[in-house]
């Protein structure tokens, strides 16, 4: 079930439901976009009616923050749980050593996201990398890279690139790569290739993750986090208000 929470669309899925839906568009060969939604991206959507499309068009979109199953809460939205990226991508690496799914990494620096598919080829030897490459690249060798990746033809593709340019990116060439399964994943390559730390889990369950990542580079991330989780809580509280007074008026 989709739930539609501000302007932005959720698929109502525990982490079990949405691997079987994958596992689902991987087996049809049809071009399917995942995208996760949080906080920051769920401001961004407000003041940017091109990215909202985007998001609310992809295949499955799930929920990745704590903050949202909260505010679902507050606003009485039945969301079950949180589909973390990083998590998600894990599991997926393992299912598909297990399944035999081919799997292209990109996006990071170089060197990080050939350290990440060494990593994972010494874990799961049975793993098919069909190909790599990093997340930089200008106008005149877009052409190149999707072509690399429609030449590698792999069942799975995971984009660690920042948003709003990778879900960009990928709405634009789905259906030229022609990959069953696309889904961007953040800064993930970063953290289990082990070049950035991921928050205890008991920050995790708190809903503290993003915290974390600030403390570690806070003259990048200060923007995205301060003034983007407090602009989501304005959108939150605003949203409970209307439905107050909503509720309030049918009363009458």
């Amino acid at each position: 079930m989709r739930i539609n929470f501000l302007g932005c669309y959720i698929d109502n899925l525990t982490f079990e439901e949405t691997l079987e839906k994958i596992d689902e568009f991987i087996r049809s060969k049809i071009p399917h976009q995942h995208v996760v939604v949080n906080a920051n991206k769920i401001v961004l959507a407000q003041r940017d009616s091109f990215f909202r499309g985007i998001i609310n068009s992809c295949d499955l979109i799930n929920i990745d923050g704590v903050p949202i199953l909260w505010a679902g809460k507050l606003l009485g939205l039945p969301f079950k749980e949180r589909v973390n990226g990083t998590d998600l991508m894990e599991r997926l690496v393992k299912e598909s050593a297990l399944k035999g799914y081919r799997l292209y990494f990109f996006g990071a620096k170089e060197e990080l996201v050939k350290k990440l598919v060494e990593d994972y080829k010494r874990q799961y030897p049975s793993l098919c990398v069909a190909g790599f490459r990093n997340g930089y690249w200008d106008s005149f060798s877009e052409d190149e890279v999707v072509t690399e990746i429609k030449r590698a033809k792999p069942d799975v593709l995971f984009a660690a690139i920042s948003s709003p340019k990778k879900e960009i990116f990928l709405k634009k060439y789905l259906q030229i790569i022609g990959v069953p399964f696309v889904m961007g994943v953040g800064g993930s390559f970063d953290v289990v290739a082990g070049f950035i730390k991921r928050a205890p889990l008991w920050m995790q369950k708190a809903g503290l993750e993003w915290l974390f990542r600030f403390l570690q580079e806070p003259a990048r991330l200060w923007k995205r986090y301060i003034i983007g989780n407090t602009l989501f809580i304005i959108l939150v509280l605003r949203e409970f208000t209307k439905l107050k007074i909503l509720k309030k008026n049918l009363i009458k």
